[in-house]
């Protein structure tokens, strides 16, 4: 299936080159990135019943 780009919002694209020369956002989302690969490898190893696979 190919993906379409959606149109791009200037105002929004502005904002976000201005976040990413923020230490203090890019640190908050390196953070919220690591805590959430890490819940979906934690979920991959339990089974519906909550018992962890080893």
């Amino acid at each position: 299936m190919v993906r379409i780009a959606k149109n791009t919002d200037p105002r929004k694209l502005v904002e976000l080159k201005h976040k990413i020369d923020d230490r203090s956002y890019m640190d908050q989302a390196i953070v919220r990135i690591a805590a959430t690969l890490t819940n979906e490898i934690v979920n991959m190893n339990e089974d519906k019943s909550g018992v962890k696979f080893q």
